[in-house]
Parts: structure tokens; C-alpha cells; sequence
């Protein structure tokens, strides 16, 4: 079946249709990762977006049980250069067609994702929405033009009662603003009683809970949209170790009186080199955030930068030392991803153990 892409700027794409034959509209950005297509799809920080993927060949060892970080996908569509339609992984359980079928996710192959690539990094990322239909070009840009943003996605990816995952270390309450499941992963390796709760939680509702330390996940969207949020961080800053990661960690800028911002194109992928400033070493990261901590509104607060990207010199890491507090703007959980930055897991445990006056995971193992 025949299928469109439309950008707000009238570039349009005609491929063919992939997933479910339906309109969607959504934020066309992109990811340059090689590998971990399965991760992308069901990443909840992809909320209300359609993402073109830069590297051509995609679907070729299908969908598995195992390698999802979300329970059901929220993204908003999918654009590919060449889509195999007949994966040969031992694992595989669905083709990606079928998994975008049957979530209703329209997608879009055999279109030119190189020169979409370029454009949204020339001209920042664009609206645009996938069709099956034959509605005049004019018309469907003339709708994506008066069409709004989403600014609710963290609303709806987050869980929406409070669910525990047993263990018999410290507990740590993770606040899900669309936690990816590889957080849970590197908290439950290290023995840590997790108890997950939804985005709107109270600090005092988390006081009640009696944690060790708070987490701040990931999530999509404009962390300005969630201001319930930082008022909970700053009633918790200073009374439990925290560690936030990608909103989270814009949360915890917030919060701490800085400034966020909206980046042009962001940083989607796993390969980008972040430097982290105390070491002077580089470490390589998986990312997926179109907002950014300003490096110039951090004067004054008591935060101090603690990593920048390489690529183009945005915050990457912050700390507060005197309120036991720290964060990463990069997936240390790295599903898909490098492995490198798993240690700052291990740097959230000691800073809890520090604080109880308790062995460490890393003593212990």
C-alpha cells in the first residue's frame, strides 16, 4: 500500500506503508543507532513522535518477547529506509510490521531518510504526519501547520498506581516519568528494593514510602509540562540521595532553580561522546532528549556541571554537593547502548550507603 510523509514545510515523501494504514501525527525526529530498533519502538521518551531512523536497513532480526523497554509502544510513527519483511534471528516472535500493526502505529519505508536527516538538522526538527490517504498535499500541511504539540505524554506513559519490585537492598523510590525497563534491570542486579510510583506522587506521599534514595527516570516531552513534578523534587532535595537520568535530570535543573531549553534537532542515538570533567575521561552514550539544561542559568544555584557533550558542548551531568544529589542528561542504562556509564548506578548506592554509614554494592561483590 502506498504511504506519505508530510513535513510542516511541504517536503513530502511517498513510500510504502508499514504498520497500520492509518493518519498520525506526531514530532519527525531522528536516531542514528545501528542497532536496537525493537528498544527505540518501545522507549516511552518517544511519546507523540515519528522517528526516522538513519541507518537503512531496519526490521532484519524482527521483535522479540525480551528486548522491549516498555510494556507497548508509544511512539507515533516510523520511517525507514528499507524495511526486511523476513528477519532471521533465532529469538524473533513478530516481523516489525506486524508489532506496529498491531499497536496501530502507521510507518513508512522506501523513502530518502538521508535527506530527512539533513533537513531536520538544518532546519530543526519538524512536524509532519503519515498517511495512507489521497487528501490534497496542501490540505494535510495546511492541518499539521494548525495542528498543537503533545504536552501530556509523561501523563500517558507513566504508571498509574504504585507497584513494587521486591529486593533486600536499600529501597529506592523511582518516580516514572517513562521509566525505561533497564533502569529497573540495573537497580534489581544490585539487590535494590524498587518501588515505582506515578509522576504526580507528593513528596510527602514519598516520605511515606521511607526510601533510601529517590530516582528521577527518563521520560518525553518538555519538562516545563510536568511542574507538579518539580515541586515534589524540591521538597525531597536534601532529605534522601537522588540520582536523575534525561528528564529526570532536566527535573532535577529545574527544581534546583536553573533553566531548561529546546534544542534544535537533539540527540537521539548510542553513540554520542560525553566528557565527564572531574576524570577529563570521554565516555560513550546512549541518549534520546530534545531539551537541555542552559549552561548559563546554572550560576547561583549550588549546581555544578559535571559533564558536557562533545558533540556540541551542552550539559550533560550536574551535582549537588550539599544536597546529595546528582543526575546524567545520557542513558546510563543503555538499552540499546554502550555499557559505559552502568557505574553511576553503583555511584547513586554508595552515596546512599555514605549517607547510612553501610557497605557499599560494590564492596560487597
Amino acid at each position: 500500500m502506498r504511504a506519505r510523509l508530510l513535513l510542516e514545510d511541504g517536503t513530502e515523501c511517498v513510500g510504502t506503508a508499514l504498520g497500520a494504514a492509518r493518519e498520525q501525527f506526531g514530532e519527525v525526529v531522528f536516531n542514528t543507532g545501528m542497532t536496537g530498533y525493537q528498544e527505540v519502538l518501545s522507549d516511552p521518551s518517544y511519546c507523540g513522535q515519528i522517528v526516522v531512523m538513519t541507518y537503512p536497513l531496519i526490521g532484519n532480526y524482527g521483535i522479540n518477547r525480551d528486548d522491549f523497554e516498555a510494556v507497548r509502544p508509544y511512539i507515533h510513527g516510523f520511517v525507514v529506509r528499507e524495511h526486511c519483511d523476513l528477519p532471521s534471528n533465532w529469538r524473533r516472535a513478530q516481523t516489525l510490521h506486524e508489532l506496529l500493526a498491531e499497536y496501530e502505529i502507521p510507518g513508512i519505508a522506501g523513502v530518502d531518510t538521508r535527506m530527512l536527516t539533513r533537513k531536520i538538522r538544518e532546519h530543526g526538527t519538524l512536524r509532519g504526519l503519515i498517511t495512507t490517504a489521497d487528501t490534497p498535499t496542501a490540505e494535510l500541511v495546511e492541518r499539521i501547520k494548525q495542528t498543537p504539540l503533545l504536552t501530556d505524554q509523561v501523563a500517558r506513559v507513566s504508571t498509574k498506581s504504585v507497584f513494587s519490585c521486591p529486593g533486600s537492598g536499600p529501597r529506592i523510590v523511582l518516580i516514572d516519568f517513562g521509566a525505561k525497563h533497564g533502569i529497573l534491570r540495573e537497580l534489581g542486579k544490585r539487590g535494590c528494593d524498587v518501588v515505582v510510583v506515578p509522576y504526580q506522587t507528593t513528596a510527602e506521599e514519598i516520605r511515606r514510602l521511607r526510601p533510601d534514595g529517590v530516582l528521577l527516570s527518563n521520560g518525553p516531552g518538555d519538562p516545563k509540562d510536568v511542574p507538579q513534578a518539580i515541586q515534589t523534587i524540591r521538597g525531597l532535595l536534601g532529605e534522601y540521595p537522588l540520582f536523575g537520568i534525561c528528564l529526570g535530570h532536566q527535573l532535577f535543573a529545574l527544581a534546583s532553580g536553573a533553566d531548561t531549553e529546546k534544542m534544535k534537532f537533539g540527540h537521539r542515538g548510542g553513540n554520542h561522546p560525553v566528557k565527564e570533567l572531574a576524570s577529563g575521561r570521554t565516555y560513550i552514550t546512549s541518549q534520546n532528549h530534545g531539551y537541555a539544561v542552559t549552561a548559563e542559568s546554572i550560576a547561583g544555584t549550588g549546581l555544578e556541571i559535571t559533564h558536557i557533550a562533545l558533540n556540541d558542548g551542552t550539559v550533560e551531568g550536574l551535582c549537588d554537593r550539599s544536597k546529595r544529589a546528582f543526575s546524567v542528561q545520557y542513558h546510563p542504562e543503555a538499552a540499546p547502548g554502550p555499557y559505559d556509564s552502568s557505574y553511576l548506578f553503583d555511584q547513586f548506592l554508595q552515596l546512599i550507603a555514605s549517607t547510612k554509614g553501610e557497605r557499599t554494592y560494590a564492596e560487597t561483590t
